[in-house]
């Protein structure tokens, strides 16, 4: 028996890291179920080791150059296709074995093994032994390297995950997986992970974007958000027996607008893409200046993200709208970030972004405009919500306004939202803290709820 079966399951030490968006997004929501109310990042805590925020210092600064300079033409895209290499995930078909150890997964259980890299945050840890609960796959090899005392579960942030997420010797391996969806369940099984040790929940999602386990807000905000997507009503009138058994009655959308038609653009965590957003507001000036569309801006903690957005919005001849048609989402930490990201989301419509782990909150009733993928498993997410009908690819920015507009008059973002809503999975916050709390059998919609 582990030493924390005699403690309170509901809490568990939550580890992100603090590199880029995707890992910390993914522990967000599950800060009610963290020890202490607090996320800890890996390579970012108090007293970690100089030579370990190092290790992570040197990781992170090579992925965001990476990922920007893959930009600069011929050299950029032969350099990022090569990184990318390490982290490819491999063709799903023909059906084989796949457990070889790819060469990432060799690097880092050398430099864990050879630096001690991570020794000194599990040993503090394990001082109050609990499950752990960590986005980032390195960590769940250091805990299981350290002989951790607990449980070590590993979320998995993407639809598809590469050969890197499971350590060298999957069948010895205490590891425990969260599988965000069946392709990700179904690819731990391929890589040699025990099918008792995955459990198929979902991607965890903002509460304050659900509500209830009835989805009373995320149905009122759908409900609101059909009325923009689909104002000639297309959508709406031939699928209403439908929308209002899904949504309910209360929340069947009504002729009157909530809010006005809102796009956020999101940037990436390496701040990739940020000359899009500016064009999209370009094209779609007019209609901002007349108040029938806003368009929100995500710069995150990004500062020469937030002044580059407001000096070309300017250039525009929007300074009047900045705040209003035009809204900069910008914070100093990411906490905050999560936050005012997730309130903005309540009343944004479209989410226009790369096909990144962002893919997942189609389940919130938001169609996605995919911006290019960025690496490996973006192009598996992409793929995922093509299948789901939710996802569509971003024509020239530059033409917003007209191909936009000839979906929204069709009805096609009403049908993509529906289809976010129905087909991807909403519960995987609940489904997370119902197995922590030693009740996987509670599990809300582990094996019902998703298909692909």
């Amino acid at each position: 028996m582990s030493k924390y079966m005699s403690l309170n399951h509901q809490k568990a030490w939550v580890v992100a890291v603090d590199m880029g968006y995707g890992h910390q997004r993914a522990a967000a929501p599950l800060k009610n179920l963290a020890y202490g109310g607090e996320v800890i990042n890996a390579n970012n805590y108090k007293g970690i080791p100089k030579e370990d925020q190092e290790l992570w210092h040197d990781s992170r600064r090579f992925y965001e150059f990476i990922s920007r300079f893959k930009n600069v033409p011929i050299l950029g895209r032969a350099a990022f296709d090569l990184f990318d290499k390490f982290q490819e995930i491999p063709p799903f078909y023909p059906k084989r074995d796949l457990s070889d150890p790819n060469l990432q997964v060799k690097y880092m259980h050398h430099l864990i093994q050879k630096k001690d890299w991570g020794k000194h945050l599990i040993q503090k840890l394990d001082k109050k032994p609990m499950p752990l609960i960590t986005t980032f796959f390195v960590t769940a090899f250091m805990a299981e390297q350290f002989n951790y005392s607990g449980d070590i579960y590993a979320v998995a942030t993407d639809t598809d995950i590469s050969r890197s997420w499971v350590p060298i010797d999957p069948e010895k391996s205490r590891i425990r997986y969260f599988a965000p969806s069946q392709r990700a369940y179904d690819r731990l099984k391929r890589y040699g992970v025990q099918e008792d040790k995955i459990f198929l929940t979902g991607f965890p999602l903002p509460i304050e974007l659900l509500g209830q386990k009835s989805l009373n807000i995320l149905k009122g905000d759908l409900g609101h958000r059909l009325t923009n997507l689909d104002p000639n009503r297309k959508y709406i009138e031939h699928y209403g027996e439908s929308l209002v058994e899904h949504l309910g009655k209360n929340n069947f959308p009504g002729k009157k607008r909530h809010h006005p038609l809102t796009i956020m653009f999101a940037v990436g965590g390496a701040g990739a893409q940020r000359e899009v957003g500016v064009a999209v507001v370009k094209s779609l000036r007019a209609k901002i200046r007349r108040g029938q569309v806003r368009v929100i801006l995500v710069a995150g903690t990004h500062k020469d993200i937030k002044t580059y957005f407001k000096r070309e919005i300017i250039s525009l001849g929007l300074d009047k709208q900045l705040g209003r048609g035009v809204i900069i989402i910008h914070c100093l930490n990411k906490e905050q970030y999560f936050r005012k990201f997730n309130r903005a989301l309540r009343t944004t419509d479209i989410l226009w972004t790369k096909p990144s782990e962002l893919s997942f909150y189609t389940a919130l009733g938001l169609p996605i405009v995919m911006a290019p993928p960025i690496g490996s498993q973006e192009k598996f997410n992409r793929k995922w919500l093509f299948m789901i009908g939710s996802g569509v690819e971003q024509e020239r920015a530059e033409y917003t306004d007209e191909w936009l507009f000839d979906l929204i008059n069709t009805g096609w973002f009403a049908e993509a939202a529906v289809n976010g809503f129905l087909e991807a999975p909403k519960y995987g916050t609940y489904n997370i803290q119902k197995i922590i709390s030693a009740k996987p059998e509670e599990c809300l919609r582990c094996k019902t709820e998703m298909r692909y």
